[in-house]
């Protein structure tokens, strides 16, 4: 009788999430970024955070990591009320956020980064090799083979986003936050990244997952929370909701499918390209695409798509080969050729190659069309107001104002600014690079609705794209390419697979010195 006094006859208590946000509200002038958000985040769990563009998830990420303060609501940590006054309290608590632009300074070593202002210091100097030793069993936690020596410029982007967890086990987090973790990810990193969640969460790490990439949700993590216009509209469990039900939580209206149908009615040949060689990077590539088309071109990262597309527009010089747009050979040795032949190219790096951050929307609109709206030595800026008022109402472009800075719209609304400054150049040839990296399931939904618009008015759309069902729900034809080549042509696209698509990059890999 007397071990049975030991006995707890109490009910077992369900542990307190690791994380409770409640009734959380966030106001900027102008704006109600959140309104009575609440979140739960369990230790081992993997929350995804989904939302259109302006939902609130990045406010209610950097309130949680101490960047902003909150109008209203409270944050628990293991049950207990606590306030992120700064980030490096966030830090201290145990939440560390990797952005989608890290926080690394290139010039430092791995292993400063790592142990940037937390180094491990005695009688004044840093114990490096105590450093060295503690990194190195990190990257042994994580399967990663990393120099702790290397300097960051020189990794990889998933080495870098290594470095960054890393860094959060250093200070050992109990929350690590993925802001769209996988966007400049191959396949194979993006398997590797997985394992390493797993991982985390096999250690009661809780992680916050935030992508646009609908199919990692259902890969990836455990619930799916979804935020719309600044509040909480729904949590589930991933096998309870289906991709459909998402997107529509998501929007806040149903779509009638994920890629608006089209039915395409090609033209004449608008362009052709024979021959084309630079490097090893583009090798004998040959292709063609009609008015009214839409062709896209698919292939692993590092194909040669994105290098292809930059000598069709003049951005870099081809070894050898041949261009014919209209059925007439021209000659494209730089963008302005290219210009001049109706051709254009919506980068894959809106941000750095295609918009001036800084300017104006309406700046940006104006910058390559320069020459239509200059009279004498002046810029006629009521017609370049009025012209862009009209691709504003075209396109449903959301601004604020056009004097509105481009560095301050949404992903989608920055890639219909670039749009909207080719089509004001009567482009026909359409070069469009991850038309929609970045950016939301409606905004890209309105993307593909333009694109097809496009095509009915006789364009020619190239697409190049690393997300196969982009590929597969908008394009007429596919083209395959794989370590600079050509590989194979898809053209029943209605009835192709994503694996025709990597069957056809896998089948024709070839030996590192180039040889089949």
């Amino acid at each position: 009788m007397r071990n049975a006094k030991n006995v707890n006859l109490q009910p077992s208590i369900p542990s307190a999430p690791v994380l409770r946000m409640i009734g959380i509200d966030k106001s900027f002038p102008g704006v109600h970024a959140l309104e009575d958000v609440s979140l739960d985040l369990d230790r081992g769990e993997v929350l995804a955070v989904v939302g259109e563009n302006g939902a609130g998830k990045s406010t209610l990420i950097k309130i949680l990591g101490g960047v902003y303060q909150p109008d209203g609501g409270e944050i628990l940590l293991d049950g207990q009320a606590t306030r992120m006054r700064s980030p490096t309290a966030a830090q201290t608590a145990g939440i560390s956020i990797i952005y989608q632009e890290f926080n690394l300074v290139p010039d430092l070593s791995v292993r400063e980064n790592i142990f940037l202002g937390r180094e491990s210091v005695r009688c004044g100097f840093v114990r490096a090799a105590e450093e060295q030793r503690e990194a190195k069993r990190l990257f042994e936690r994580i399967g990663i083979a990393i120099d702790p020596g290397a300097r960051c410029r020189e990794l990889t982007v998933a080495q870098q986003q290594t470095v960054e967890i890393a860094k959060a086990l250093s200070v050992r987090a109990r929350i690590i936050v993925m802001d769209e973790p996988t966007a400049a990810l191959t396949s194979q990193e993006v398997e590797r990244l997985f394992a390493i969640i797993a991982d985390l969460k096999s250690h009661g790490i809780g992680v916050i997952y935030i992508s646009h990439r609908l199919d990692e949700i259902f890969e990836v993590a455990d619930r799916v929370m979804i935020l719309r216009d600044g509040r909480h509209v729904g949590a589930h469990a991933v096998e309870n909701i289906t991709r459909e039900s998402l997107i529509e939580a998501m929007v806040g209206r149903p779509l009638e499918a994920e890629f608006p149908r089209r039915t395409a009615k090609p033209g004449p040949e608008r362009l052709r390209v024979e021959g084309l060689r630079r490097g090893k990077a583009v090798r004998d590539v040959s292709f063609s695409v009609r008015a009214g088309e839409i062709l896209g071109f698919a292939g692993l990262v590092g194909a040669g798509r994105t290098e292809t597309m930059r000598i069709v527009f003049g951005a870099d010089r081809a070894d050898e080969g041949r261009i014919f747009v209209d059925g007439k050979e021209v000659t494209i040795r730089s963008p302005r050729d290219a210009m001049r032949q109706r051709i254009c190219l919506l980068t894959e790096d809106r941000k750095g190659e295609g918009l001036v951050l800084g300017h104006t929307a309406r700046e940006n609109f104006g910058l390559p069309n320069l020459a239509r709206f200059t009279r004498g030595l002046l810029l006629d800026q009521r017609k370049v107001r009025e012209d862009f008022a009209r691709y504003v109402d075209r396109l449903r472009i959301k601004l604020s104002s056009q004097e509105q800075p481009a560095e301050y719209l949404s992903g989608g609304n920055q890639q219909k600014v670039v749009l909207a400054k080719w089509l004001a150049r009567h482009a026909d040839i359409i070069i469009i690079d991850e038309p929609t990296r970045g950016i939301d399931v409606g905004a890209k939904y309105e993307i593909y609705q333009l694109m097809n618009q496009l095509a009915e008015e006789g364009k020619a759309i190239i697409m190049v794209s690393s997300e196969l069902p982009e590929i597969l729900g908008m394009s007429d034809r596919i083209l395959v390419m794989h370590e600079g080549r050509m590989m194979g042509e898809i053209t029943g696209v209605a009835g192709a697979r994503q694996e025709d698509i990597l069957a056809i990059a896998f089948a024709g890999k070839t030996t590192t010195d180039g040889r089949q």
